[in-house]
């Protein structure tokens, strides 16, 4: 892009906070394949939301459609996306809201803060909310002395657990009933102490101990799905009633939503209130479909502010290539479809979004170094490239061919390092067949790494490779040694005599 995005700079800062990854794929990919419970909770989770939404999408004849009309709409949102920030801008405010702009994390919890402490608050309810987690907000509040209570019931069994989000929909999914109960014993003020891993009686203890702390919220702080730019309305989709609670009873109401996630008309919803329940949860419809235009006197809150927050999406937006990222409706189906992401679950990432969008999405917002321990330089790698994403993707994000692109572009970026110049070598060798021939046979003397027909390890530069998968053992002849020996020639010949006869 060039020139200015409503009123920012013209090369934005990628984003901060909790977005950034911590060490590279490879080596959390290593940690998290030890532990088997965590891939018996992801894989069951994973092929249970499979199987509930190809079965839901098959019901509907014309869901290509659904999915191609999503498409277009999120296209034409990112194409004139600044007439309608600022159209929605001027809706929000024109029905009594506040809009804040928020340039990255710091400036978003920043403002959040202060609405907080403007009101006298000392606690706050969450809703459900990527944004927020993206941008560190509950660390942040907890550095300011305010105490933010996640109310959905994985966000819930993540924070009680001092543990981190490992899905998009379903945060705890790596736990099982047995380790939830263990947490809720553990953690939650006034639990039953015979409480059992009934997961009923888990949920009714959760709604027990949030009950209180309903009645007495005064502030509340949600995410968004979906803003509406002719009407400025926000919708939040859920499946327990807890985020329209905090949408309805507090006093005041803070939003915090990316700039992506806006829909140019009303009517639009039509489109994504069936694609989005259908691909994360497999359902036909959610149970809570909260919608909300700023201020109405006597119903809701009184105060309503929203912060429209681009850590990094500005930055993404000048991609050509990869803005298609920020299509995402944050679903999850490409989680549960991916074979690395039930193999690793969500923590190997590193990121508040996990999985191949994630891998997308985090190296988008938030940059990629060139540094042999950059985090986020890994994440385009952390795929077979399989296409399953792209085919289960309800707005056809084209996650392979992202992937290929950001390997691209951190290749360029890295500059000539080991790896190049193996390729160098490599394709001089294959340039020639005397040299392919030399090096065929050099090959071989590989052998003597391999113990159980596999190589393991490699010395620098060979050890890029190996950190990440094995070699098989070269075989004892090459091709044209078979070729040319009389075993090779016999098999030859009783081939031709087969093929006549036939």
């Amino acid at each position: 892009m060039s020139g200015t995005f409503l009123g920012m700079p013209t090369a934005p800062p990628r984003g901060t906070g909790n977005i950034r990854g911590s060490e590279p794929f490879p080596a959390a990919a290593r940690t998290e394949l030890g532990n088997a419970q965590l891939r018996r909770n992801v894989g069951k989770a994973t092929r249970t939301i499979r199987d509930k939404r190809i079965a839901v999408t098959g019901e509907l004849p014309d869901w290509e459609e659904l999915r191609s009309a999503g498409a277009a709409i999120k296209r034409d949102v990112l194409s004139r996306l600044p007439e309608l920030l600022e159209q929605f801008e001027q809706a929000v405010t024109a029905r009594g809201g506040t809009v804040h702009w928020a340039r990255d994390a710091a400036e978003a919890n920043a403002i959040v803060t202060r609405l907080v402490r403007g009101t006298g608050a000392e606690e706050v309810l969450k809703v459900k909310s990527m944004a927020t987690q993206e941008i560190g907000l509950n660390e942040h509040l907890a550095d300011e002395g305010i105490t933010a209570i996640e109310t959905d019931l994985a966000e819930l069994i993540v924070q009680l657990g001092a543990d981190r989000p490992s899905h998009i929909l379903v945060p705890a999914i790596h736990r099982n009933r047995a380790e939830i109960r263990e947490i809720f014993l553990r953690a939650m003020p006034g639990v039953d102490p015979d409480l059992d891993d009934d997961p009923a009686h888990l949920a009714d203890a959760s709604r027990r101990f949030l009950r209180d702390r309903f009645m007495r919220a005064r502030v509340a702080i949600s995410g968004a799905n979906f803003g509406v730019a002719d009407t400025g309305t926000l919708s939040v989709v859920e499946s327990e009633g807890n985020g329209r609670m905090c949408l309805t009873m507090p006093e005041t109401l803070i939003t915090v939503m990316g700039l992506e996630k806006l829909i140019p008309s009303y009517a639009d919803l039509e489109v994504f209130l069936q694609l989005l329940p259908r691909s994360s949860t497999g359902e036909r419809m959610n149970p809570y479909t909260s919608m909300w235009t700023g201020v109405t006197p006597g119903d809701g809150p009184g105060e309503f502010h929203l912060v429209l927050l681009d850590n990094g999406r500005t930055a993404t937006l000048a991609d050509e290539v990869g803005r298609e990222a920020l299509h995402c409706i944050r679903c999850s189906a490409c989680l549960n479809v991916c074979p690395v992401y039930e193999r690793t679950g969500g923590h190997a990432y590193g990121s508040t979004y996990p999985g191949p969008i994630g891998a997308v999405l985090t190296p988008q917002l938030a940059g990629m170094d060139t540094g042999s321990g950059d985090p986020n330089g890994s994440l385009p790698y952390a795929s077979s490239l399989c296409g399953a994403c792209f085919d289960a993707c309800p707005v056809k994000i084209d996650i392979p061919s992202l992937l290929v692109e950001l390997r691209h572009q951190h290749v360029e970026q890295a500059g000539f390092d080991a790896e190049q110049a193996l390729m160098k070598a490599a394709s001089a060798a294959m340039a020639s067949a005397g040299r392919w021939t030399a090096a065929q046979r050099a090959a071989q003397l590989g052998r003597l790494l391999g113990r159980g027909g596999r190589i393991r390890a490699l010395p620098p530069p060979g050890s890029a490779w190996t950190s990440a998968r094995d070699l098989p053992v070269p075989p004892k002849r090459t091709f044209r040694q078979w070729w040319d020996s009389a075993e090779g020639r016999a098999a030859i010949e009783r081939a031709r005599r087969e093929g006549g006869a036939r």
